[in-house]
């Protein structure tokens, strides 16, 4: 595509990104939809100078006001990657005039608020947790993330998947802690892999693996995969019981749960019965209550420890969103509490950095269920499921992952036993 006409493709992207209305990737996928001439090429430049410009925002609005025309062209020209020679073809003398001009600014002499590009309420929130570690965590999660991919146990070891996308010229290493894990630079094209399309491997950040682990899930169990979503942790559960027990994937959400349907078919999986839920008090969840082995609550939350992939969230969310998510937090995990039988075990994830969603939920379900529930310690039972490193993990017996410590998702489980 020409490149004038492709930089007008992305200021139109831009436009409906920035509303903010809708998650970020939904509306790439639209525009997608509605440009279906694009190729990979055009495609890519757009959609990753889309989550550019979302990452960068507060900064490249700041150096974008020297700038004429269109506020969404001048974002687009600074947060552009599709090639500098590319855009060169795009821009007459005078924008180029002022890109160098911007370009010579030494970003390092900013103020702290257009080097983190963080809402105010959510950096303090960080560097009160983190103090030093905030600037690592903050470049960290200004990177895109890595691509990380499952072994299907079912179907074949984590070696021989890795000799397979090499054959295919992917070049895989093992996670550093997750058994299963694959990591993958870049994003290359996965789906048309006969590895990938006979279920041999499924992507999932290795953080959600972990979580999976939490579980200890065994052979002719009865587990419940509380907010199941799209199925990925399901998936791995059912991987784990090597396909025997029963594997309920509940959700509130009929959709999620269809996108669970070809993964599933894919995986060679007999043992899940998806079930889209009411509530947490549905009476299918009462029906099951002191009968379930393990328990895997990946809670409604925030989402903010997926801000490599996901930048938008962090312009979308509140304090005030979180002080909602908390109550759901809460009344989910004590729902799904009364699951688990005596020797049971319940697993409260979350794919947040806040404490608010994190430790606050964990003290306050001790505070009132620990005469029910006693605390296990994560780096323990990680180390049972072949997890090398696990303390480096840990922090006060939870599950803490960070995207510049451990190079996942931000993730955090707490996990209980029933008396």
């Amino acid at each position: 595509m020409h490149p004038n006409a492709l930089l007008d493709l992305a200021t139109d992207l831009l436009r409906s990104v920035l509303r903010l209305d809708q998650p970020a990737d939904a509306v790439v996928s639209a525009f997608f939809r509605q440009h279906r001439a694009l190729g990979a090429r055009d495609r890519h430049a757009l959609a990753e100078t889309a989550y550019t410009v979302l990452r960068q925002r507060l900064l490249l609005a700041h150096l974008a006001q020297s700038g004429s025309g269109a506020l969404e062209r001048r974002l687009a020209i600074l947060g552009w990657q599709g090639g500098d020679n590319f855009l060169r073809g795009a821009l007459g003398p005078h924008e180029q005039q002022w890109l160098a001009q911007v370009k010579s600014v030494d970003r390092t002499t900013l103020g702290d608020k257009l080097r983190h590009n963080l809402p105010d309420w959510l950096a303090g929130a960080l560097q009160t947790q983190l103090g030093e570690e905030f600037w690592p965590l903050v470049q960290a999660m200004d990177a895109a993330a890595p691509l990380d991919l499952r072994s299907n146990l079912l179907k074949t070891k984590r070696d021989e998947a890795a000799k397979a996308l090499a054959a295919a010229g992917i070049a895989a290493e093992p996670t550093p802690f997750s058994p299963w894990g694959l990591r993958i630079d870049g994003k290359p094209a996965l789906n048309k892999l006969e590895l990938f399309t006979n279920g041999s491997v499924e992507v999932q950040d290795e953080g959600s693996q972990l979580l999976a682990l939490l579980t200890g899930a065994k052979r002719g169990e009865m587990v419940v995969d509380f907010c199941a979503g799209a199925g990925g942790k399901t998936l791995a559960l059912g991987a784990m019981m090597r396909n025997t027990g029963r594997l309920y994937a509940f959700d509130v959400s009929g959709h999620r749960l269809d996108n669970l349907k070809p993964r599933l078919a894919r995986s060679g999986l007999s043992n899940v019965y998806p079930a889209q839920i009411a509530h947490e008090r549905d009476e299918r969840v009462k029906r099951l209550a002191g009968k379930i082995d393990r328990v895997l609550i990946d809670a409604p939350c925030s989402g903010l420890g997926t801000l490599r992939r996901n930048p938008d969230l962090k312009w979308r969310q509140s304090p005030k969103a979180v002080q909602e998510l908390q109550a759901k937090q809460q009344s989910i995990l004590a729902s799904a509490s009364r699951l688990p039988k005596s020797g049971g075990r319940l697993v409260y994830a979350t794919c947040s950095l806040l404490t608010a969603e994190n430790e606050e939920i964990v003290a306050a379900f001790d505070a009132e269920h620990g005469r029910d529930f006693v605390r296990l310690d994560a780096a323990e039972l990680l180390r049972e499921q072949g997890v090398e490193r696990a303390d480096e993990l840990l922090q006060d017996r939870c599950l803490r992952l960070w995207p510049h410590r451990h190079r996942t998702d931000g993730f955090f489980a707490a996990v209980w036993q029933r008396r």
